[in-house]
C-alpha cells in the first residue's frame, strides 16, 4: 500500500496536498509522474461508479515534467533509414525522471536555429511525457544577435553549433524538400546507415517478421560482411551464422547450431510474407503500413505498381503528390528493380494470391474495442 496517503475534507485541502507531494517528488523511493484524488466514501464510489475503462471515483493530477540544467558538449547527427538527418544533442549526464540522461533529439536544422546552441551553453532538459529526452531551453543568453554569429566567431570561449551540409557517413550534399523540416541524404543506394537501417526494417515484426534475427542480430551479421541488400538475407546457410557473437556484457550471446537452424528456418518461412507487408518491408519512403495495403490491393502485383505513373497514383485514396513521387522515384531506380528482381527468384511474394472476396460486408465499418479473450486486437482487425 502506498504510504503516501492523506485524508482531506475539501478541495483546499486536496490543492495544498498536491502541492506538496510535488514538492517532495525527488526524495520519495519511487517514481512518479502525477497524485491521484479518489473520494474516499465507498457508498459514494457505488454510485458515482464507472465507465468500461475507469473509476468515476478517482481522477489523476499531472505535474510539469521536472526540469534539470546540464552542459551542452555537441550535437552529432544520425542518418536513418530513410536517409533523415537528425541532430542530436550530447551533454554532461543529469538524473532526471529516475535515469541518467545524456543525450536529446533536436530534431531538424529549424529547430536547432531556434534553439540558437553554442558549445558549452547550460541547457534545461526535460523529458515529454515523461519519457522522451528533449531541449526546452537555455539559461544563458548572449547579447549578439544571431546574424553575427557563425562558425569562426567565438563568444565567450563558445562556439555556435551550424548544421551540417554534408551527410555525415558517406559525405553527400544533403537536400531538404520544399515544405519539409528535415534533411535527408539522397544516397539511397550506397549510404551505409541507411542500407543497415533498411534491413533492420525488413526484417522487424510488421514487415517480413523474421524471428530470431533482430535489429541487433542484423547489425552484427552485415558488420561481418555477410549481407548487403534484402536478397542477400536469404543466401544465408547455418555455417556462416554458428559463432556469431552479438551483445555485450551480460547481454552477450553466440549464436549456437540450434539457434543458427532456427533463423535460417524464419527466413524460409518469411517467403510466405503477404504482398502487402512484402511491399512495406522495402522501405520506400512515405510508404508505411496502411499505404502498402493499399497499393497491393488496387495493383495486385509489383510489376502492376512499377508501371504506375505519378497521376494514376494520386488518383487513388489517400495517396497524395508526396507518396506518389516517392513511389515513382524508388521503381526509376535501376539499382531497386533489380533488387526486387534477386528477391523475386528467392521465392518472395511479390503478388497477391487470387482469393474469393465476398461482398458480405462491402459499405460496412467495424469498430474494435475493449477486451477480448482469444485475440489480440490486430489479430481481430486481421481476421475480419
Amino acid at each position: 500500500v502506498n504510504p503516501v496517503k492523506v485524508l482531506c475534507n475539501n478541495i483546499k485541502e486536496v490543492i495544498e496536498e498536491i502541492e506538496k507531494i510535488g514538492e517532495n517528488r525527488e526524495n520519495l523511493s519511487f517514481g512518479i509522474d502525477g497524485a491521484v484524488i479518489k473520494v474516499d466514501s465507498l457508498s459514494l464510489r457505488e454510485k458515482l461508479g464507472s465507465t468500461y475503462k475507469v473509476p468515476r471515483w478517482a481522477i489523476a493530477y499531472k505535474y510539469p515534467p521536472e526540469k534539470k540544467e546540464t552542459i551542452l558538449k555537441d550535437i552529432i547527427c544520425q542518418v536513418g533509414r530513410t536517409g533523415v538527418i537528425t541532430p542530436v544533442a550530447v551533454f554532461e549526464p543529469v538524473w532526471l525522471g529516475g535515469t541518467w540522461v545524456k543525450r536529446a533529439s533536436v530534431h531538424n536544422a529549424e529547430q536547432m536555429q531556434k534553439l540558437d546552441l553554442c558549445e558549452g551553453d547550460t541547457v534545461l532538459i526535460e523529458k515529454g511525457g515523461e519519457i522522451i529526452p528533449k531541449i526546452v531551453g537555455k539559461i544563458n543568453l548572449e547579447s549578439v544577435a544571431t546574424n553575427q554569429r557563425n562558425n569562426s566567431l567565438i563568444l565567450e570561449n563558445k562556439k555556435m553549433i551550424q548544421f551540417i551540409e554534408n551527410c555525415p557517413v558517406c559525405n553527400t550534399k544533403l537536400v531538404r524538400q520544399e515544405g519539409e523540416a528535415a534533411h535527408y541524404c539522397p544516397n539511397y543506394n550506397h549510404c551505409p546507415p541507411q542500407l543497415l537501417g533498411r534491413l533492420q526494417h525488413f526484417v522487424s515484426k510488421k514487415a517480413m517478421n523474421i524471428e530470431w534475427l533482430g535489429g541487433e542480430r542484423i547489425k552484427t551479421i552485415w558488420d561481418r560482411g555477410l549481407i548487403s541488400d534484402f536478397a542477400s538475407i536469404y543466401d544465408l546457410t547455418q555455417s556462416d551464422l554458428i559463432g556469431i557473437v552479438t551483445g555485450d556484457g551480460e547481454n552477450k550471446s553466440s549464436i549456437r547450431e540450434k539457434g543458427a537452424e532456427n533463423i535460417i528456418n524464419a527466413i524460409e518461412e518469411s517467403k510466405n510474407t503477404p504482398f502487402e507487408r512484402v511491399l512495406y518491408a522495402l522501405g520506400i519512403r512515405f510508404v508505411g503500413e496502411v499505404t502498402a495495403k493499399k497499393l497491393a490491393k488496387y495493383y495486385k502485383t509489383i510489376d502492376a505498381l512499377i508501371n504506375a505513373d505519378f497521376e494514376q497514383l494520386v488518383s487513388l485514396d489517400d495517396v497524395g503528390a508526396v507518396i506518389a513521387e516517392s513511389v515513382v522515384g524508388y521503381f526509376a531506380n535501376g539499382e531497386n528493380i533489380a533488387l526486387i528482381e534477386r528477391l523475386k527468384s528467392k521465392g518472395v511474394k511479390f503478388e497477391i494470391e487470387d482469393t474469393f472476396e465476398s461482398k458480405r460486408f462491402e459499405g460496412l465499418s467495424f469498430v474494435v474495442s475493449g477486451a477480448f479473450s482469444g485475440y489480440s486486437r490486430d489479430e481481430l482487425k486481421k481476421t475480419i
